[in-house]
């Protein structure tokens, strides 16, 4: 890896952590798109990627933040926490079997939809 790269990926994660924290939402898309079209990655290789990259340590200080502020409900975040686990590795089991380029549609699409909704909505 030279130089470059690293860079590069530093970028890659301040922004995805920034956005994530700030917004609320799951660095991969940030990562992701990034990981395609900066690293050639295939669509499962930077999905992959992006989920190694998120794995614990990664949201602990954003959510620290938060609790300290009164911002975290705790059953809530159980609850989810246990459904996206079971969620997370059924939807990779799905994920893999799909072909590269009809994935990344997928993706795209989901993109798309949520921006979409969230300029639009009242």
């Amino acid at each position: 890896m030279n130089a470059h790269d690293l860079i590069a990926l530093i970028l890659i994660g301040l922004s995805a952590g920034i956005i994530s924290g700030a917004m609320g939402i799951g660095g991969a898309i940030i990562m992701v798109p990034a990981l395609v079209y900066f690293f050639g990655m295939t669509q499962h290789q930077a999905q992959g990627t992006s989920l190694a990259i998120l794995l614990f340590p990664i949201g602990f200080l954003a959510f620290w933040n938060y609790y300290r502020n009164g911002y975290v409900n705790f059953k809530i975040a159980v609850i989810v926490m246990i459904a996206f686990f079971i969620g997370g590795y059924v939807g990779s089991l799905i994920a893999v079997r799909i072909p590269d380029r009809p994935l990344k549609i997928i993706f795209g699409i989901l993109m798309l939809l949520v921006g979409i909704k969230m300029i639009f909505e009242k």
